[in-house]
């Protein structure tokens, strides 16, 4: 099982790498970052508060976006990811930016390997535990750089949303389990990019399923105490056809918006001393 978990990876790494460039080229907080703003929502900028001369780590960093924007609001920042040509995409977005973070290629299970460090804080957000394949391995990794007091925050989309597909009258149909399964299901068909819809990938990807129980216990195993749990009714990218973006840069379900609070949960915990 830890060999195919391993393959997995390396396709996942393989696909992060096919689409570096295309994300650096269409995301909207690319250009945002360009025009001197930051572009963190209201709800991450408010529960995670001042960070101006915090240390913080920022997991699965992607292209860096959003550690240049926690950069530019005063943040000591460390990015990681285990893509080369996304990690690459950060740097190279640094120095046009002229923004000071530091980017790390590490798969995050390696990390204790490449960085010796503590951080005020810990950061995950917006489509990142899916690539995950141990979450208790992943929350331990969070404790071991948190300094004693700092905490950890998570957005991310609530797993209920993987659970559907819509149908043509953009009703929702319940199709995957919600509980974790033990493989990662593969989706291996060519399908246009959640960013630029032109751009075609052809990589395969792998994902894991985890419940909110599943995220919650692992990092209260992992020795941090909860501080809050919010769930909302919107979502940071289309996730659905039906799904409309409204003028506060959010994505809702017209149908059922203000009915279902579970589309985006956030978690902040804090180490206990």
């Amino acid at each position: 099982m830890k060999a195919a978990f391993k393959t997995a990876e390396k396709e996942n790494q393989r696909h992060w790498d096919e689409i570096a460039p295309v994300h650096l080229n269409s995301y909207q907080s690319v250009k945002i970052l360009k025009s001197g703003g930051v572009p963190l929502d209201e709800i991450q900028l408010g529960e995670v508060g001042e960070v101006a001369g915090k240390t913080l780590l920022h997991l699965q960093c992607h292209i860096g976006t959003d550690s240049l924007s926690w950069a530019r609001k005063g943040a000591i920042v460390t990015g990681v990811d285990f893509s080369e040509r996304s990690i690459n995409c950060a740097n190279r977005l640094k120095l046009e930016l002229s923004l000071d973070a530091m980017f790390i290629q590490s798969n995050v299970y390696d990390l204790r390997q490449h960085l010796d460090a503590t951080f005020d804080i810990v950061y995950n957000s917006q489509g990142v535990l899916c690539w995950l394949r141990d979450l208790d391995q992943w929350a331990s990794l969070i404790a071991h750089f948190l300094k004693p007091g700092g905490f950890f925050y998570l957005m991310e989309s609530h797993p209920v949303c993987d659970m559907f597909e819509e149908d043509e009258s953009h009703a929702l149909q319940l199709t995957y389990p919600y509980f974790h399964l033990p493989s990662p299901t593969c989706w291996d068909e060519p399908s246009p990019d959640y960013s630029d819809a032109t751009y075609i990938s052809h990589t395969p990807s792998y994902e894991w399923n985890w419940s909110i129980s599943d995220i919650i216990n692992a990092l209260l195993k992992a020795g941090l105490a909860l501080e809050f749990f919010n769930e909302y009714d919107r979502l940071f990218f289309k996730r659905f056809p039906g799904m409309v973006r409204e003028a506060d840069g959010w994505y809702y379900l017209p149908k059922v918006r203000g009915e279902i609070s579970v589309i985006i949960h956030l978690t902040r915990q804090e180490k206990l001393n």
